[in-house]
């Protein structure tokens, strides 16, 4: 599945929304990685600084089950994101799919733990929103789910994700989920 949508983010400078494209994942945004980022986060104390996103693309999206994303503006990378569609659930209900979201990183120029004021505001909320998207195309109700690292846990409790805890089977990282109840046929009946 190819796509290419016209998503809004923020340039910094002047606070206006600029015109970007949320795109399926190729070569030309792992070589942005390879050229622009990997050298900048690996000076970094980042969590993700030895995150290898063409490995990332050989290990997981030679799989049916893992899809990976980019937000680009002006022909350069400004995120990354892999999810998987199969084979995970809900932690508040185990029959209910979800989408995981297995990696998800912005810019080292739009993150302001690496450069005050950032280049480009809401490309995790964009990409984060996406996987949202592809959770109801998918017939999963919008749900999903996600181990962050410790230092992206405020974003996703900001973007209203509920904190399920530390997951000792993920290196204790934080899980975090979208999660949204069906409303029963008691609801539906307004009792």
């Amino acid at each position: 599945m190819s796509v290419r949508y016209e998503v809004p983010i923020i340039r910094e400078q002047d606070n206006q929304a600029v015109t970007a494209w949320l795109v399926t994942l190729g070569e030309k945004h792992l070589d942005d990685f390879e050229v622009f980022w990997k050298g900048r986060l690996r000076r970094s104390e980042q969590e993700d600084q030895f995150w290898d996103w063409e490995l990332k693309n050989r290990v997981y999206l030679s799989s049916a089950n893992y899809e990976g994303y980019a937000v680009e503006h002006e022909q350069i990378t400004q995120g990354l994101m892999l999810i998987e569609t199969r084979g995970h659930r809900s932690q508040f209900e185990q029959h209910r799919r979800l989408v995981y979201v297995h990696s998800l990183a912005s810019a080292p120029w739009n993150r302001p733990s690496l450069q005050n004021p950032v280049e480009f505001r809401a490309i995790g909320r964009t990409l984060l929103q996406f996987a949202q998207f592809r959770s109801e195309a998918l017939g999963y109700d919008g749900l999903v789910g996600l181990h962050a690292l410790p230092g992206a846990e405020g974003f996703y409790r900001k973007m209203g994700m509920i904190d399920c805890g530390a997951d000792e089977a993920k290196e204790n990282l934080t899980y975090f989920e979208w999660y949204r109840r069906r409303p029963s046929l008691l609801d539906e009946l307004d009792l």
